[in-house]
């Protein structure tokens, strides 16, 4: 199976000005055509200055129209059957179709090949918004490339910062970046696969370690005196101080990560998919637990707008307010997942839900999911998949614990498309029970699984943790003298990739006089015997005598 490499996405972002100057343009044009008693109300801009010169330049700009024939697209990404399909529409519309129809020949006289084309707005700042930041006026930004912002993580307020500060922050990062891309450039392409370190790396390893030894192993009286009064005196509308906390380069590269961070955020705001922050929930209520959100789910505007959301743990139904879900608990009758409980051992089940036949539940459950993952795409479109869905009961019902998706008829035979644990069920070892409960699937199947990939970043360190107890289990148990990759998938479902990249970051794996040798390492795997002993009988393990299912035949 080929290897499949992640590459990052590229795409320019828009940063307002050309779509404020075709707003003014659009003004400027409403304005001309209506009659003289209608009041001005827009601002002069370059841009209509422009479109004012332009009787007075036509033929230049009917050899650039004849240039550029080649219609605007409208945002379903088709050419416009007319130029009324350009126009947004305004509160004196009205007034200009009447006008229009009293006046018919006004712009039938005219060549319109001398028009500028106009763009529908793609984005544009709502001055009307502010920052939730107490005594903030919403100028500068965290990273220093932006003249305002309207959310907490691009507050300069927030963060103790001032606009100035961040500025200068910023020139500083770019500076260095410049410095480290001039570095790589200088080095061989070839140079990054000696595992030795170069001279610089090695100095610069060195500086490092000797500006941590600078951190400090506590908080003297007065700056503990000067947190908690910062503390006392803002509570939750300001970042706690962060200074003397840790080392300079660590304080450094935490900020550093909090502007790219807030500049990621920035983008998609620009694009689109997040509005100045105001539609992205910030916690739901989901049982009795109350979750902090970490990424933007396209719910409905009208539910997005509210930060809080309230989803019953049953059916996975969202409402609005504690009243409404109060009262969609008294009636609702679901008490587990819909679809066949395919296994159950103790309070731990696993139902398989088709998404074909029960639609609404995988697409609230693919929204409820996008609140943690990052990388999920699928919302709606969930048809052509299964949906393995694992809960914990008790005398009220079967709470959700976590679930994976699995495609019906998967050509590269993924047994996972998308996996996520609750966060309240986190690090509890339920992670590992779904990981293991896919490629228990697999081996009924006599398949060979995968991970569909990008993996989310806890995602892949869950499953590098499986595939490193599945290989240290079977080299504690193997008792041959070759080994062999195709055995060890055959016997464990795991792809021979994910096995040569786990034996890999174990430094288990050598080449040596033509041949790849695998090196059974008795330090790891004594380790990982004490870890099992420790451990003891856990009920957080897939008994395989408690499945009950069969290979589905097709969709």
């Amino acid at each position: 199976m080929p290897r499949t490499r992640q590459r990052p996405l590229t795409g320019s972002v828009s940063d307002g000005t050309e779509d404020s100057d075709s707003s003014a343009e659009r003004e400027q044009t409403n304005s001309s055509e209506s009659d003289g008693n209608m009041p001005k109300r827009q601002r002069l801009t370059r841009a209509s200055t422009r479109l004012s010169q332009s009787s007075q330049d036509t033929p230049d700009l009917k050899r650039a129209a004849d240039q550029d024939e080649s219609p605007p697209l409208t945002p379903t990404g088709n050419a416009p059957s007319s130029e009324s399909e350009l126009d947004i529409s305004s509160p004196n519309a009205s007034h200009d179709e009447s006008q229009s129809k009293d006046q018919p020949s006004r712009d039938s006289d005219k060549d319109l090949s001398h028009r500028p084309k106009r763009r529908r707005c793609h984005e544009t700042y709502n001055f009307n918004m502010k920052c939730p930041t107490p005594g903030c006026n919403s100028l500068g930004h965290l990273t220093g490339k932006h003249e305002r912002h309207f959310a907490i993580s691009g507050c300069p307020l927030y963060h103790n910062l001032s606009a100035d500060e961040c500025k200068v922050k910023a020139v500083s990062r770019e500076k260095q970046d410049e410095e480290l891309k001039t570095q790589d450039e200088g080095n061989s392409r070839h140079a990054t696969r000696h595992q030795t370190p170069t001279p610089k790396q090695s100095r610069y390893k060195e500086q490092v370690a000797e500006m941590r030894k600078g951190r400090n192993s506590g908080l003297q009286k007065e700056q503990k005196e000067k947190h908690m009064e910062h503390r006392q005196t803002y509570a939750n509308t300001r970042e706690p101080l962060l200074e003397n906390i840790t080392s300079d380069y660590d304080l450094e590269l935490f900020r550093k990560a909090q502007a790219r961070a807030s500049e990621d955020l920035e983008k998609l705001r620009i694009q689109g998919q997040i509005t100045e922050g105001s539609n992205m929930i910030k916690t739901i209520v989901f049982g009795r637990f109350e979750l902090d959100t970490w990424y933007h789910s396209p719910y409905p505007e009208e539910y997005a707008r509210l930060g809080r959301l309230y989803v019953c743990e049953f059916c996975l139904k969202y409402m609005k307010s504690q009243t409404i879900l109060r009262r969609h608990m008294a009636k609702c009758v679901w008490k587990h997942p819909p679809g066949d409980e395919v296994y159950r051992k103790g309070s731990i089940s696993v139902f398989e839900v088709d998404g074909k036949k029960n639609k609404i539940y995988c697409q609230n459950l693919c929204l409820l999911a996008k609140l943690f993952l990052d990388h999920k795409t699928l919302y709606y479109d969930v048809e052509p998949f299964l949906f393995y869905v694992m809960t914990e009961a008790d005398n009220t019902g079967c709470h959700l614990v976590g679930y994976f998706s699995k495609e019906k008829n998967s050509f590269l035979n993924y047994n996972v498309s998308c996996i996520l644990t609750m966060p309240q069920y986190m690090r509890q070892g339920f992670g590992k029970m779904l990981i293991d409960f896919s490629y228990l699937l697999s081996k009924v199947e006599e398949k060979v699984g995968s991970p569909e990939r990008p993996l989310s970043d806890l995602g892949l360190i869950s499953y590098r943790s499986y595939w490193k107890e599945v290989l240290l289990r079977y080299m504690h148990n193997f008792q041959g003298k070759e080994i062999s990759i195709k055995e060890i998938s055959q016997e464990t479902a795991v792809n021979p990739v994910d096995i040569v990249s786990t034996l890999q970051s174990l430094q288990m794996l050598k080449y040596w006089k033509g041949k790849h040798l695998v090196l059974k390492r008795q330090d790891l795997i004594d380790e990982w015997k004490a870890k099992e002993i420790k451990r003891g009988n856990s009920n957080k393990t897939i008994d395989p005598s408690s499945l009950k299912w069969t290979p589905p035949k097709g969709t």
